[in-house]
């Protein structure tokens, strides 16, 4: 019973990293609802790189007109990457229509054959931003009306110079969008509590924000710029390593973007597996770390499953771990889960355990040596 030796020291391991999650997490000071914006404060650029995006740009530039901020505080610079539909013209009219709006920029693009379109995006908005904020956000989100003001509030709390902050999928029917759903509360979670603890950087870009000043410090994505993906985490940690004690992650409700989730299954693994793509780039060997003794702990169970042919034993091993693994999981999923108000979801939460293991094996695997498809394009 070796095997099973194995599979249960690793199940120890990571019990002892998803406890500190939990503990962590819990441990995250919520931020104070935000007051009336004043009329001074940090001003911000916030850069929107959008392909493709004709549904949904009109929307999210809306929830940022709402923003009480003060206008003369922020900018939004709408940065089109070769767009094949209305994307561009859309967010042209939209600022043509809205002159009492925040001032709104609209560039294309323009050159090709690179691998990293997206970081060339948000390279050039920053170029032409005039702010000393760089707020990123992706172009089928929508904006909380408190988006800003809690950036603001945060920025002048703890002096930071790298903000992460909350991203929750839009809640529709079907099951690929309720395991999406469940999926993300998870990585939500280990984002503020790795962030607030400092043991390893991780972000989403759909919503964070940076000293424009920093940026260039750092030298932008330079050395990172030939990776498709990672315009979030791989800036980050470039960022984190000349300011390891001012990269904060804020958990504020009023600063909750929502996002859509993938439309279909395979949409939804591709996305993954563009995620997973950036782990064999990272710097941070802390998180390289967590993510292969998540992986293996994994792994372990397709390894159960095929031993189990050779000697059936193993078929009832199996579903122990499955269990324990889930036992160990559900208070942290659930304290992330009252936060993003979520917990009708959680009901769902053991019986998704074997998908979210299969496609934890086959990202992860596909992310490291194959190739995936993100906005039309196949990127590596």
């Amino acid at each position: 019973m070796w095997l099973t030796g194995i599979i249960f020291l690793l199940f120890v391991v990571y019990a002892y990293l998803i406890l500190f999650y939990t503990r962590s997490w819990k441990q995250i000071p919520a931020q104070a609802a935000a007051g009336t914006p004043a009329v001074t404060g940090p001003s911000f650029t916030i850069i929107i790189p959008a392909r493709n995006e004709a549904e949904n740009i009109l929307p999210l530039l809306q929830s940022i007109k709402k923003q009480p901020y003060p206008s003369h505080l922020f900018e939004v610079i709408v940065v089109d990457d070769h767009s094949d539909d209305r994307t561009a013209s859309l967010a042209e009219r939209f600022a043509a229509d809205n002159r009492d709006a925040p001032f709104i920029k609209v560039i294309r693009l323009t050159g090709r054959e690179m691998n990293s379109y997206k970081k060339k995006a948000i390279e050039t908005g920053i170029a032409a931003a005039k702010h000393d904020w760089i707020v990123c956000t992706d172009a089928d989100c929508i904006t909380p009306p408190g988006w800003l003001q809690s950036f603001a509030q945060a920025i002048s709390e703890t002096d930071p110079v790298f903000i992460a902050a909350p991203v929750a999928f839009n809640e529709e029917k079907g099951l690929v969008n309720l395991f999406q759903d469940l999926d993300f509360l998870t990585l939500q979670g280990i984002t503020g509590a790795s962030v607030y603890k400092n043991i390893h950087t991780m972000c989403n870009g759909a919503n964070l924000a940076y000293r424009k000043d920093v940026f260039g410090e750092v030298n932008g994505f330079r050395g990172i710029d030939r990776i498709a993906s990672g315009d979030d985490m791989l800036l980050m940690h470039k960022i984190w390593k000349q300011y390891p004690h001012r990269v904060v992650y804020l958990k504020s409700k009023q600063a909750i973007v929502k996002t859509a989730a993938a439309p279909t299954w395979g949409a939804f693994f591709n996305q993954r597996i563009r995620w997973a793509s950036k782990a064999t780039s990272y710097d941070d060997k802390r998180i390289f770390a967590v993510l292969l003794l998540v992986y293996l702990f994994n792994a372990s169970f397709l390894v159960l499953l095929i031993a189990g042919f050779v000697n059936s034993i193993f078929f009832f091993v199996l579903p122990g771990f499955w269990i324990l693994k889930t036992i160990i999981e559900y208070p942290f999923i659930k304290s992330v889960a009252q936060f993003f108000n979520k917990r009708s979801r959680l009901k769902y939460f053991f019986l998704f355990q074997p998908l979210h293991i299969g496609y934890t094996i086959l990202a992860g695997f596909l992310g490291s040596f194959g190739r995936y498809e993100w906005k039309g394009r196949r990127v590596k």
